[in-house]
């Protein structure tokens, strides 16, 4: 992969107020595969002390679009047209770990999945499975100056 997707992924997501507010940080860029973290914190909790399950969606989400940019040309951003979120468990622990990858990239539309796993003590437990499909968005990359 090219120094220069692994630079793009790291400044779109840079740009995300979103994610900064999260504190969510990209673990790894691979062709066709992006890593998100996010750390346990007070203010993305829900009223059981679970990681609410907006930020596990945001962050599969994030990883799912991201590894769909790594597929794409330079010339180009992406956008989420839909997404599923399976919840399979109750996200808690040291960290979340969002893992997306492609499934299908088309000219137009790019399948893609994640899989979030809950990380405590070196032991990983998949909390949500997505799968979402994002668009491509032909000249214009998104990223600010």
């Amino acid at each position: 992969m090219p120094d220069d997707i692994d630079a793009r992924v790291r400044r779109s997501f840079s740009q995300q107020t979103l994610m900064r507010t999260l504190g969510a940080e990209v673990l790894a860029v691979r062709p066709g595969e992006v890593e998100i973290v996010l750390p346990f914190a007070e203010h993305i909790l829900q009223q059981h002390g679970f990681v609410h399950a907006a930020a596990v969606a945001a962050i599969a989400d994030n990883a799912c679009g991201y590894a769909a940019l790594t597929t794409m040309p330079p010339d180009t951003a992406v956008l989420t047209v839909e997404f599923k979120t399976n919840l399979l468990s109750p996200a808690k622990g040291e960290r979340m770990r969002a893992i997306g990858r492609v499934v299908r990239a088309g000219r137009n539309l790019i399948i893609t999945a994640a899989d979030v796993f809950a990380d405590t003590g070196g032991a990983s437990k998949q909390v949500a499975l997505m799968t979402a499909t994002m668009m491509v968005v032909k000249g214009d990359t998104g990223l600010k100056d």
